[in-house]
């Protein structure tokens, strides 16, 4: 077994995992080593969602285009059938 605080992840009194603290680099001094590493942290997580991201900007793009075409496509419908019944009435 490990020795107490050498990294074990359940406390041996109570069982229960410790939990994670959230760091307030504005209220609490940092030092470089932790500045880095949540520089890579960060980095690492937008590795992860940045294709995920890039995915749904581009579906979202593909169906506001065709969503446009389709208004303008109506739109132009309308317009030549207004022409042809102009051009075939009295």
């Amino acid at each position: 077994m490990a020795a107490p605080g050498a990294g074990d992840p359940v406390d041996a009194k109570d069982g229960n995992a410790p939990f994670a603290q959230r760091i307030d680099p504005s209220r609490d001094k940092l030092t470089p080593a932790q500045l880095q590493f949540m520089r890579q942290v960060q980095l690492s997580q937008w590795q992860k969602t940045l294709p995920q991201r890039r995915t749904r900007n581009i579906v979202t793009g593909l169906g506001i285009g065709a969503l446009v075409l389709a208004i303008y496509e109506a739109k132009a419908a309308r317009a030549r059938a207004l022409e042809r019944e102009r051009a075939s009435g009295p």
